[in-house]
């Protein structure tokens, strides 16, 4: 059957719909008028109905050219995204990943690089989310999420563990001699609303009520921290470089565990080869975190 597909004249059909003229068409498909008339004309004796009204100023579509045209342009439109992933002999693989964006500033992008060299044939798309992402509405390979890895219908394999503590500006710093010097700052909160008591438990002290800002992000809040706008708690290991540039400081060494970063895909899809490629490159990376 399909050998027998009319394509000349369906790509006739689908440009001569979309610019609703013959001429317009012609000029998109490098053909004349007249090759492109007589290919519309083929393809309608070829169904048994009319595609288009003639009509004195230009062409109408039928109710029939109205059911073939979408599927055809769909089609169209595949075909072309496929073709365009063919470069230089090789296909370049596109590999969707939803992360939560404090993870993904903090641990994916300083290495994007490195796996964009080792993997030059295979496109990431990357989206960012605040932890609340549905694989399969949204056509994706990958999530990286935080949390306890409890999620439903999804492979969920933990990454590394993501303690949290304490971090502020040096200028907040300097006044906290203590944790108890933590009661006269504002203490900036997530939506996770008994954060601040955990860790004030482990810290030794009686929990009192945060009524800082709430952020839907740790990057979001740490942009606040380091403009000495309030106290954040976050995972530490995901804002090593703004310690390390001395933007962020960590007064104290308490921390509390209230979560990981976990990389989960649906169960019921098959691991494609830039899956495996991405899901192995991890792994190797993984270790070098532990080292720093």
């Amino acid at each position: 059957m399909r050998t027998s597909l009319p394509l000349n004249a369906l790509r006739a059909f689908e440009a001569s719909a979309r610019h609703l003229n013959f001429t317009r068409a012609a000029l998109e498909l490098s053909v004349t008028q007249a090759a492109v008339s007589q290919q519309v004309r083929l393809l309608e004796d070829r169904l048994g109905t009319a595609l288009f009204k003639r009509l004195p100023r230009g062409l109408e579509l039928t109710d029939e050219a109205l059911v073939l045209l979408p599927v055809l342009t769909e089609a169209f439109s595949q075909i072309q995204t496929v073709l365009k992933r063919f470069e230089g002999g090789y296909f370049h693989e596109v590999l969707t990943i939803a992360v939560v964006g404090t993870f993904a500033v903090g641990w994916l992008l300083p290495r994007l690089k490195a796996f964009r060299e080792q993997h030059p044939f295979i496109e990431l798309k990357i989206l960012t989310n605040n932890n609340v992402v549905n694989l399969a509405s949204e056509g994706l390979d990958f999530a990286i999420r935080f949390g306890t890895g409890t999620w439903a219908a999804t492979d969920n394999r933990l990454l590394f563990d993501a303690p949290h503590t304490v971090l502020c500006s040096p200028e907040i710093a300097r006044r906290l001699t203590n944790p108890e010097s933590l009661t006269k700052e504002i203490l900036l909160r997530s939506y996770r609303p008994d954060e601040w008591d955990k860790w004030m438990t482990a810290a030794g002290l009686a929990p009192w009520r945060a009524t800082g800002a709430v952020f839907d992000s740790s990057r979001l809040m740490v942009e606040a921290a380091m403009q000495a706008e309030g106290v954040a708690l976050v995972p530490v290991s995901m804002f090593a470089r703004e310690l390390e540039s001395g933007n962020l400081v960590r007064p104290f060494a308490t921390e509390i565990t209230l979560g990981s970063y976990w990389l989960t895909r649906l169960k019921s899809k098959r691991m494609s080869s830039a899956m495996q490629v991405f899901d192995d490159w991890i792994s190797r990376e993984l270790p070098l975190l532990s080292e720093r």
